[in-house]
């Protein structure tokens, strides 16, 4: 698979680029422009963004390649956690963000899942792990033949994790994503939400794969 790196710090890029040589093609841009050049020239399966970059930054570079119609998936490396930060990546069409400094698993976890989602996890637009299917089109859950009782927002929270099964997602990014940064709640409903989502999952005995990390957020593990 290939992948298109839009990096200014050319040390940076290049720790990055070994990082993932082994599994991907990696070319590297060095500058918003030579990025959006490479993009609109070739076909990549990924595009690893930096937004504070000279000439122009990672959200004018993202913004012009979903004008013209560039839908390949982004991961945004930034090192601003703000949340109006992460509100402008998403709304430029970001898939995911990455903060910087970060570790190497992570980020080649991130990677990972957000090409198995686009290449094929929703194909039939449904989401399955062992006998738990999550049903995209009709929002329904099942575990073998048996209807599960997840509505709304939990359905939503459980195709998150699932989606990145094996990544940790704090619980800042589950809010930001099903609640949206102009809610009125907090993001303490996340953690009742994963409650009751979990008592559900326990009658089936699936609850063991939802996993929290104290004091940062939730996993699915296999």
């Amino acid at each position: 698979m290939k992948i298109l790196l839009i990096e200014d710090d050319a040390i940076l890029s290049d720790t990055i680029k070994q990082c993932l040589i082994k599994q991907y093609d990696v070319e590297q841009a060095y500058d918003g422009e030579e990025g959006i050049a490479f993009a609109l020239e070739k076909i990549y399966d990924l595009v690893i963004l930096d937004i504070m970059m000279p000439i122009k930054n990672g959200y004018e570079v993202l913004k012009e390649l979903r004008e013209n119609q560039v839908e390949t998936p982004v991961l945004i490396l930034t090192a601003k956690d703000a949340l109006q930060d992460k509100v402008l990546g998403f709304r430029a069409g970001a898939d995911d963000y990455l903060v910087k400094p970060f570790e190497r698993e992570e980020l080649l976890l991130r990677i990972e899942a957000i090409l198995r989602r686009s290449h094929g996890l929703h194909r039939e637009n449904k989401i399955r792990y062992q006998e738990l299917e999550l049903n995209l089109s009709n929002r329904q859950v099942m575990i073998g033949n048996q209807e599960i009782n997840l509505q709304g927002k939990q359905f939503d929270m459980l195709e998150y994790l699932l989606t990145y099964k094996n990544t940790i997602i704090t619980k800042d990014q589950i809010f930001d994503k099903i609640w949206g940064f102009n809610s009125e709640t907090t993001t303490n409903v996340v953690e009742v939400y994963a409650s009751s989502m979990r008592k559900e999952l326990k009658k089936y005995g699936y609850d063991k794969y939802l996993k929290t990390i104290r004091g940062v957020g939730y996993i699915w593990v296999e």
